[in-house]
């Protein structure tokens, strides 16, 4: 395994790629995503707005960033192992790679944390599109 072989322009662009695929995921869900927590939007952007302005308001964009940077790599890794190609190769590597790492992951752990079922399936439906997205850039890129 080459990790030099691997396309970093095209892990950063899946990794922008699907950040922004994800902003707009939870401006459209922001409601239901808040409800599901058990609060609502008002509540949220008030919180939100005490934090301007320190880091603990642009950390947690910050560590998603970093995330999607990580798995778009590991998945460019995954796809040059496999010889997959084309967007949507790298799509469906991506819904794989989703399901049986992410989905069984943010379920059991959301479970034994008692969150609402709304909650696990808002978020790993986040994560599901980030990972259709990032699979779609890096085999676009080849």
């Amino acid at each position: 395994m080459s990790l030099s072989a691997v396309n970093f322009w095209a892990v950063l662009a899946a990794a922008v790629a699907a950040w922004l695929a994800g902003t707009g995921y939870y401006t459209v869900l922001a409601e239901p995503w808040a409800r599901a927590l058990g609060t609502n939007t008002d509540h949220l952007r008030r919180e939100r707005a005490a934090r301007a302005g320190t880091l603990a308001a642009w950390f947690p964009f910050l560590l998603v960033f970093v995330a999607e940077l990580v798995m778009a790599f590991v998945l460019a890794v995954l796809m040059r192992e496999m010889d997959i190609t084309g967007p949507r190769g790298g799509a469906l590597t991506g819904a794989l790679a989703w399901l049986g790492l992410v989905a069984t992951t943010n379920a059991v752990a959301n479970m034994f944390a008692d969150r609402k079922i709304m909650l696990t399936i808002i978020d790993t439906g986040h994560w599901l599109l980030a990972l259709l997205v990032m699979g779609g850039v890096l085999g676009w890129f080849g």
